[in-house]
């Protein structure tokens, strides 16, 4: 009896990994189907279309500059990540290894910064990318992106670093080492996983911001993929290329899912650390 409860246990968790699997595996599924797909084909239900419409990849490079856009994705992407991981690791060391008076309070204030909308502070600042002529440019992406990557990172490089021993920085100390030495040379060695974890994360997240990219640019040019997607039009708004539009998704998309499943470990160590204490 035992056994037969064992057993049917162990079939209901691997259905239920199954469910799992299918609900977050079948929106991207289905969007490579869709993306080969042109013309009525597109409200066919099949599993794999019978003709490809493999043009329809060729058609989003050929008929704008998604190339150009893709590449500013990774260029704003890559300088927010550079930009908030300076930053936050000097954050981090003062929040978690210098003791003084309101710490707590201040690191409560760097989150409480994530939790504002985007919306509420758009108006803000749009004034402040023009008062510093970066409208349509993709310095004005990266200042405003890193608004809401860096509370994440700065609070997550502080937890990894107080986990990390007291008797290396002493050690350090002794050696006549200064705080720059100390963060650089012993520190950051040992912050890989969490580096992975908020740089991927940072990552993910400047890569699909759509409101300021949409917001403080205004030429195709210097668009990034988001925006460039939501702006894919047909000669009517009941005529919108959709096989087009689930294409682009789909070139976008991979890069990320292949970043996660490379990095998929350091992310869960980044991610725990200082969950277990001893």
């Amino acid at each position: 009896m035992r056994r037969l409860r064992r057993l049917a246990a162990r079939v209901g968790f691997f259905l239920f990994l199954a469910a799992v699997l299918v609900y977050t595996v079948f929106p991207f599924y289905w969007a490579v189907v869709s993306s080969l797909k042109s013309g009525s084909a597109l409200f066919a239900v099949e599993a794999w279309p019978d003709a490809p419409a493999w043009d329809n990849y060729l058609a989003i490079f050929r008929e704008q500059p998604f190339g150009r856009n893709i590449l500013n994705s990774i260029l704003v992407a890559t300088s927010t990540v550079a930009l908030s991981l300076v930053l936050a690791v000097s954050a981090a060391w003062a929040l978690g290894r210098v003791h003084f008076r309101g710490r707590g309070l201040l690191l409560l204030a760097v989150l409480g910064v994530s939790m504002f909308p985007q919306i509420a502070v758009l108006s803000g600042m749009f004034e402040l990318i023009r008062a510093m002529g970066l409208y349509n440019n993709l310095l004005a992406l990266t200042f405003s992106y890193t608004l809401f990557t860096l509370p994440f990172t700065v609070w997550v490089l502080t937890t990894f670093m107080r986990e990390l021993p007291r008797e290396l920085e002493e050690a350090a100390i002794v050696d006549g080492a200064g705080p720059v030495t100390i963060v650089t040379r012993v520190f950051l060695p040992l912050m890989g996983p969490a580096f992975v974890t908020t740089g991927l994360l940072a990552f993910i997240a400047a890569w699909n911001e759509f409101l300021f990219a949409l917001t403080f640019t205004l030429t195709s040019e210097m668009r990034t993929v988001p925006v460039a997607i939501a702006l894919i039009s047909g000669a009517t708004a009941y005529e919108l290329p959709w096989g087009h539009i689930m294409a682009a998704s789909v070139v976008v998309t991979v890069p990320l899912i292949v970043l996660v499943l490379v990095f998929q470990r350091r992310i869960v160590s980044g991610l725990t650390a200082g969950a277990v204490k001893g």
